[in-house]
């Protein structure tokens, strides 16, 4: 993996770039909730993925030109507004297919190409991506999983998990269900140095996060 990339990216400043030998990663933060919006590209097709078209499709069309012919789809990860803001504007200069999962894409602004549900497989170029649904931040959330075959697990997880928790769910219910999936479909099936890339704010690792499960549970939250 590259040494330069951080994962710190703010609103206005410059994008940050991850160079594995298959993909290549960028990330940008737009709009005034400071969203991420995360290209991936396929080194061996150029083919290109956006996950969240979330704001400021000037400043996307920027990434989605990155190093490649735009992209051939962009994948969002839940229903709510702030991921969305951009995407019509950004399929239509693209000519982008849409990705959601099942559950939120009747919520969403355009019409859905791709209804996803967990364990569905993307192929990106020369790449195969899994698809993770964690309900409960949305019903339809998901994220979406790059296994590195010469390096560790990439992990783009929307809303669902952040540095220090899981994503904002509305009721205990949600909560537990937000924080099941987290635990069963991503903590128990990856590494502790898979990368995971969320959607506001910096990256972590799941090794980081792994001791504090118990703790997030029992605060609720």
């Amino acid at each position: 993996m590259s040494d330069a990339y951080s994962g710190h990216v703010q609103v206005g400043g410059p994008m940050d770039v991850r160079r594995l030998p298959g993909l290549t990663i960028i990330k940008i933060a737009v709009g005034p909730m400071s969203n991420n919006a995360y290209l991936l590209r396929c080194t061996a097709s150029d083919e290109g993925l956006l996950i969240d078209a979330a704001n400021e499709p000037d400043r996307l069309r920027e990434l989605v030109d990155f190093e490649g012919p735009s992209v051939s789809a962009i994948l969002t990860t839940h229903r709510h507004p702030d991921h969305w803001q951009a995407l019509a504007a950004t399929a239509d200069f693209a000519g982008a297919a849409i990705y959601a999962g099942d559950a939120d894409a009747d919520e969403l602004p355009v019409a859905v190409d791709e209804r996803l549900e967990h364990g569905d497989e993307l192929t990106l170029g020369e790449l195969s991506l899994s698809v993770i649904g964690l309900r409960g931040h949305t019903p339809g959330s998901v994220a979406v999983l790059y296994r590195d075959p010469d390096g560790v697990p990439h992990l783009f997880t929307g809303d669902s998990l952040f540095p220090g928790g899981v994503g904002k769910t509305g009721s205990p219910e949600d909560f537990s269900s937000l924080l099941d999936d987290v635990e069963a479909r991503v903590f128990a099936e990856l590494p502790d140095d898979t990368w995971f890339y969320p959607g506001h704010g910096d990256d972590s690792t799941l090794g980081a996060e792994r001791p504090h499960l118990a703790e997030w549970r029992a605060r609720g939250w």
